[in-house]
């Protein structure tokens, strides 16, 4: 009996008696967001599938394109946009007090409380939503729904879009995409509807961040550096790859990341001459470098930077010359990053700067000075071409939706991570940094992370204001979130 007093009770609560979700944006983010789809289809209808519930106890990350237009984490919302009455209703699952009250708190349910929580004109039950479809097709509305494959956490688009295909052509298997289906399932419900694909101004509209993306984008920026800096203050020989890529984990963590943006490449030694090399078993040996490429998904938002360091805290002079030609190099594309240009004009001028160091660089190691070469010359090849490209694009995605204007415009978010190679050595040199292109400029957001050799060696000397993740003690302070130190 007391059990279901208490029942009675907690379902006469308001349904919102304490905060379920933290918005990573305001509502009025998402709302702008909505009105430019509505913009965009016209008198259309635009039908977002939230992602589904997870097959088990983990938690649940929405998937990019509902994330971009609403926030809401609940499973199996559908969001509809209507561009003809500039409505927006939200369908959530009913409320599951024992569910709620038993095991995993209050959730986002249907009616007016998460309606105006989420900044939407109504929040139905999802019972609802076929009623809405049949009334749709009688009125033979046109219907835009997003039609590649949805993406999670740690994935970029091209990846869910390789497995649901290699899914549908096997022959033992032979399943479709959740989204596939849907559309299969709109066009047998609403025949006179024409169903268009929604991604392409979703893309468009996602390939300019706005103030909010980027402040989000710099801060797991900046969480993605303390986790490097926290691995090179680590590292020592003897140490496994997979021990430092615990240090940034933890550093994720701490700072609130819901996971990583992708699997941790940390190479050290020959490893270093793979780009996706993320086994992360192998030893630490002195006299090795180390390359780290690892960051977290941070509400919903990426990062992507990388350093190279030696393993034992010195470089020596062979190092010093390999890791630093590289790095005269790599610093003259940075260098010739401006707004309102082409990638291929960046190019041409940074090859002239690759050029003049060149000509000036001591060069005591011809392995070194051929890979120094053949990197210029891949760029003086890249400089003439009119799809010459920088790197890719950051923001929901690690390799995030492509730029659409053929110049560079503020508000874009990429990464450069060019590589040089000694084939001969089998070794590999490859940093990477998060460049936000202003209205004057270009801006390092990844910048604070030691790259000079002497920053390096004096914050590896460092161990005693380590985090304390694997062997070293708590260090209260962190680096700028600006690289002026504002």
């Amino acid at each position: 009996m007391q059990k279901r007093l208490l029942a009675l009770f907690l379902m006469a609560l308001p349904a919102f008696a304490q905060p379920v979700f933290t918005h990573v944006f305001p509502p009025e983010e998402f709302a702008a967001r909505r009105a430019k789809v509505m913009h965009e289809i016209g008198d259309a209808v635009a039908i977002v599938l939230g992602t589904t519930e997870t097959p088990g106890e983990t938690p649940l990350r929405q998937n990019n394109q509902f994330h971009y237009l609403c926030g809401v984490v609940e499973p199996r919302a559908v969001l509809v946009i209507d561009g003809k009455t500039k409505r927006t209703t939200l369908f959530l699952n009913p409320r599951n007090v024992q569910r709620e009250t038993s095991a995993y708190g209050p959730g986002l349910y249907p009616g007016p409380e998460a309606a105006k929580s989420e900044g939407v004109d109504a929040a139905l039950d999802r019972a609802e939503f076929p009623a809405f479809v049949k009334a749709l097709a009688a009125e033979k509305r046109t219907i835009f729904t997003p039609h590649r494959a949805e993406v999670l956490g740690s994935v970029s688009q091209g990846d869910p879009d390789r497995l649901w295909a290699n899914n549908k052509s096997d022959p033992f298997d032979g399943r479709a995409s959740r989204e596939e289906v849907f559309r299969a399932k709109l066009a047998e419900a609403a025949p006179n509807s024409k169903i268009q694909d929604l991604d392409p101004i979703l893309n468009a509209l996602r390939a300019i961040k706005s103030p909010r993306e980027i402040a989000v984008i710099r801060e797991a920026t900046r969480i993605a550096g303390l986790g490097i800096m926290e691995a090179m203050r680590d590292a020592k020989p003897g140490l496994t790859e997979y021990e430092l890529q615990a240090d940034a984990e933890f550093v994720f963590k701490k700072y609130g990341a819901f996971g990583a943006s992708y699997f941790a490449l940390i190479a050290t030694g020959r490893n270093t001459y793979y780009t996706h090399y993320h086994r992360n078993t192998a030893t630490l040996q002195d006299g090795d470098l180390v390359q780290f490429d690892y960051a977290p998904d941070f509400k919903n938002y990426q990062a992507d930077v990388t350093r190279v360091f030696p393993a034992n805290g010195k470089f020596t002079p062979w190092q010093r010359e390999y890791y630093e030609i590289y790095r005269k190099l790599y610093q003259a594309v940075i260098a010739s990053i401006r707004p309102h240009i082409t990638p291929a004009e960046v190019l041409q001028t940074a090859v002239k700067k690759m050029d003049q160091t060149m000509a000036t660089y001591k060069f005591t190691d011809e392995r070194i000075r051929g890979a120094a070469k053949a990197f210029v010359e891949r760029y003086r090849t890249q400089s003439m071409s009119p799809r010459a490209n920088l790197g890719h694009t950051v923001g929901l995605e690690v390799h995030d939706v492509r730029r659409l204007s053929p110049t560079l415009e503020p508000g874009e978010i990429f990464t450069i991570e060019p590589e040089m190679r000694i084939e001969d050595l089998h070794l590999g040199m490859r940093f990477e940094d998060m460049l936000l292109i202003t209205e004057t400029g270009v801006e390092n957001l990844s910048a604070f992370v030691p790259m000079e050799i002497a920053d390096i060696e004096k914050l590896m000397a460092d161990r005693k204001h380590s985090l304390g993740t694997a062997h070293g003690t708590l260090h209260q302070s962190t680096p700028p979130t600006h690289p002026s130190g504002k």
